[in-house]
């Protein structure tokens, strides 16, 4: 079969604001109780019997947060809304519903809008959120994106970054790291395209780190297993911007000291590997990367019989009294200040 060279553009003008709404949003499906009206209205109407309501909101910036050069705009859409949700679930709360807001500049035809859509409705039909409502306009060039998501939860469930206490162990979901070298991967393959646009990349040994790139999950599981294991966090914050900066906001919220056990650190194989073909220490992208969308959270120190044999959870640290500062206790059995060295979204 032959590529077509030549694929369909509409331009955008063609169907107006309310057409284009109308077109991209016909196919969501209303899946919650909670959610009496959804997109046709001016507001959406919500009901959560006497729940309280989580709502989180992220802006995702083209040049800034996505380059569209190596991440294709289905996953795209599919990954602005797992960020969000990941949020959520920070929280303890259960995501609901989504908001899409978006402004497109005219290089933008239907057919890219319809290929972002289409990873937006995949998130929300794979974690059960439904899409309320949003915005479109345009943009003088590039594209922006905007995406709210609401949770619900009851009060003795939500838990916020300020309740570690000391002696609380630490423990994180999953493993880390593999997001930023899944970028590192993308951004060296750009360069090469760039010099030789014949050069076709073989990325069959870095397929798990840029999945965790541009295809990340929300761990919107995590509340349910621990509700089962009868285990509450004492304080959770999910791993955005790097296991060393989300430390160092549960302690400086909580008033905790923190040591982090260098050995501890779950990383997979294919990590270890790849950061040694680009000649960087693994502890250092483990604890700054970010967008791993694992969960942080700290356990009071009886409830770890109830998660240590659990393959989700890993104990990689304890919280200390907040004089004792936060430091990485190193394999060599060296203590070293704790910085906050991953990604801050105003000084990049």
């Amino acid at each position: 079969m032959l590529e077509d060279k030549t694929p369909q553009r509409t331009p955008l003008s063609q169907l107006g604001e309310f057409g284009l709404i109308h077109h991209l949003t016909q196919h969501f499906e209303v899946k919650q109780a909670s959610t009496l009206k959804s997109i046709g209205d001016d507001a959406a109407i919500l009901d959560f019997n006497g729940k309280k309501t989580v709502v989180s909101t992220d802006l995702l910036i083209e040049g800034v947060h996505f380059d569209l050069s190596y991440m294709p705009l289905k996953h795209l859409g599919y990954k602005a809304v797992v960020v969000n949700l990941s949020d959520i679930a920070a929280m303890n709360a259960k995501p609901t519903q989504i908001t899409v807001s978006i402004a497109v500049s005219n290089r933008f035809p239907l057919e890219a809008l319809e290929e972002l859509f289409e990873g937006i409705a995949m998130a929300a039909k794979i974690y059960q959120v439904d899409v309320v409502g949003g915005d479109t306009t345009s943009s003088q060039k590039g594209m922006i994106l905007s995406i709210t998501a609401i949770g619900e939860a009851d009060e003795q469930e939500i838990v916020y970054r300020n309740g570690a206490k000391e002696n609380d162990l630490l423990v994180v979901t999953g493993d880390l790291g593999s997001a930023y070298m899944g970028l590192q991967v993308l951004e060296r393959e750009k360069q090469v395209f760039q010099v030789n646009p014949n050069n076709q990349p073989d990325l069959d040994n870095y397929t798990y780190l840029i999945e965790r790139q541009l295809k990340p999950e929300a761990r919107t599981d995590i509340r349910e297993l621990l509700e089962k294991l009868e285990v509450k966090p004492t304080s959770m914050i999910d791993i955005s911007d790097g296991l060393s900066s989300e430390i160092i906001h549960i302690c400086k919220q909580s008033k905790v000291g923190c040591n982090l056990f260098e050995e501890k650190i779950p990383v997979d194989p294919q990590f270890i590997n790849v950061c040694e073909e680009f000649n960087i220490d693994s502890t250092t992208v483990a604890i700054n990367g970010g967008e791993d969308y694992e969960l942080l959270f700290t356990i009071a120190l009886e409830d770890f019989d109830k998660i240590k044999a659990n393959p989700n959870f890993t104990v990689i640290g304890h919280m200390t009294q907040e004089s004792e500062g936060i430091h990485l206790i190193t394999r060599a059995n060296t203590k070293i200040p704790l910085k906050a060295r991953g990604w801050d979204a105003i000084s990049e």
